[in-house]
C-alpha cells in the first residue's frame, strides 16, 4: 500500500469514528500529518508505512505539541524493517505511543483498546491487581500456591498484586488458572503515561532569528512563546490566564504561506487554536482562514487582547 493510500485510509477511519479531521498536512518538513478531535480527546497523528523512519526530532516535536495542545502524539504505521506491527498491541518510539492501522480501528471505531504493549524485554499486559488478590483469596490459594502454579518466585507474584506488570505468557496462564479476565486495557489517550517511555519533556528549539521580533512582541503582551520546528507554524503561544492559544506563521506572503496558513486554520478548528500569519505588507485581512497582521501592526500591540481582536477581526474563531 502506498503511503498516500495509507493517509487516506487512516483518515477516512478516523472520520467514521466520528472525529473531527484536519486538511493533511502537506509541507515539509513536517512532525504530524493531521489532527483530529472527539469530543474532549484531541489526537496528532503521524501516518507511516515503516515506522522505522520516524525519528527522534520528530518525537520530541510530537510530544512537545501534545503538551502545548493537550493532545495525544500517535504514530499508525504498518511495520518495522524486520516486520509487521502486531494487532492489539501498543509499541513506543521516542516517547510516542504506535500501533497498526488494525488497532487503530479496533480503538477509535470499535471501541476496543489494545490490551498489550512493547517494552524493552518482550510484550507486557497491565495486570488489575485488585481483581488478582480478590481471585486468589477466593480460592484461599497462597501466594506461594499461585507462584508454583505459574513457575515465578513468591515475590513477583505479590509484585503483580501491587501494580507490576506481567509478559503475555504470565497473563494468559493467569486467565487460564482463574477462568477470568484479570487484564486492563492500555487506553493510549488516558493512560498512555503509565506506559509510556520514562523519558522527560524534550527541550525546545531555538527561536529561528527571523521570527525573534514577533516573539518578543507575544512575550510582552504575555504570552508563553513555545518555538517549533516541523510544524506548519512557527510558534505555539499560551496566554494561562485566559486559556488563549495563538498559531503563528511569519514569512512572505507567497504560495508556500498560504498552504501554511491553510493548514494553521484547520489545525486551529480542531484544537481550538487561533493563528495568525505575519508578513511585512497585507493585501488582505486572512489567508486560507488564518489573520493576517503586518509587521508593523504587531509592533504597535500593548495587550494580549489588541492581538485576540485582531484575529476575531479578520480570521476564523477556532471551533
Amino acid at each position: 500500500m502506498s503511503r498516500s493510500a495509507l493517509v487516506g485510509n487512516v483518515i477516512a477511519m478516523l472520520e467514521d469514528a466520528g472525529f473531527l479531521v484536519s486538511d493533511r498536512c502537506a509541507i515539509r518538513p513536517k512532525s504530524f500529518d493531521v489532527a483530529a478531535r472527539r469530543g474532549e480527546d484531541t489526537i496528532l497523528v503521524k501516518i507511516l508505512g515503516n515506522i522505522d523512519a520516524f525519528d527522534g526530532v520528530t518525537g520530541a516535536e510530537m510530544r512537545r505539541l501534545g503538551e502545548y495542545l493537550n493532545a495525544t502524539p500517535l504514530v499508525i504505521g504498518l511495520r518495522t524493517r524486520d516486520e509487521e506491527l502486531k494487532p492489539g498491541v501498543v509499541y513506543f518510539r521516542h516517547g510516542v505511543p504506535v500501533f497498526s492501522p488494525d488497532t487503530a480501528m479496533d480503538y477509535f471505531l470499535e471501541g476496543v483498546p489494545p490490551l498489550i504493549y512493547a517494552a524493552p524485554g518482550g510484550l507486557y499486559v497491565n495486570i488489575d491487581s485488585d481483581v488478582l488478590a480478590d481471585a486468589r483469596e477466593e480460592r484461599d490459594w497462597s501466594l506461594g500456591k499461585l507462584a508454583n502454579e505459574l513457575g515465578v518466585s513468591r515475590r513477583t507474584v505479590s509484585k503483580y498484586e501491587n501494580g507490576m506488570d506481567a509478559s503475555v505468557e504470565v497473563a494468559a496462564a493467569l486467565d487460564d488458572l482463574f477462568e477470568e479476565p484479570l487484564t486492563s486495557p492500555v487506553n493510549v489517550l488516558e493512560e498512555g503515561e503509565d506506559v509510556r517511555e520514562d523519558d522527560s519533556m524534550p527541550e525546545e528549539p531555538e527561536v529561528d532569528p527571523d521570527d525573534e521580533r514577533i516573539v518578543t512582541v507575544l512575550t510582552r503582551v504575555g504570552f508563553d512563546v513555545h518555538p517549533t520546528n516541523r510544524a506548519p507554524f512557527k510558534t505555539v503561544s499560551e496566554n494561562e490566564g485566559v486559556e488563549d492559544r495563538v498559531f503563528t506563521g511569519h514569512s512572505e506572503l507567497n504560495e508556500a504561506a498560504r498552504k501554511r496558513a491553510r493548514i494553521m486554520a484547520s489545525v486551529g478548528r480542531v484544537t481550538r487554536t487561533r493563528s495568525v500569519y505575519v508578513v511585512e505588507r497585507a493585501t488582505r485581512d486572512s489567508l486560507e482562514g488564518t489573520a493576517l497582521v503586518e509587521e508593523s501592526e504587531m509592533d504597535d500591540i500593548e495587550v494580549a487582547e489588541d492581538l485576540r481582536e485582531l484575529i476575531r477581526e479578520r480570521g476564523e474563531e477556532p471551533a
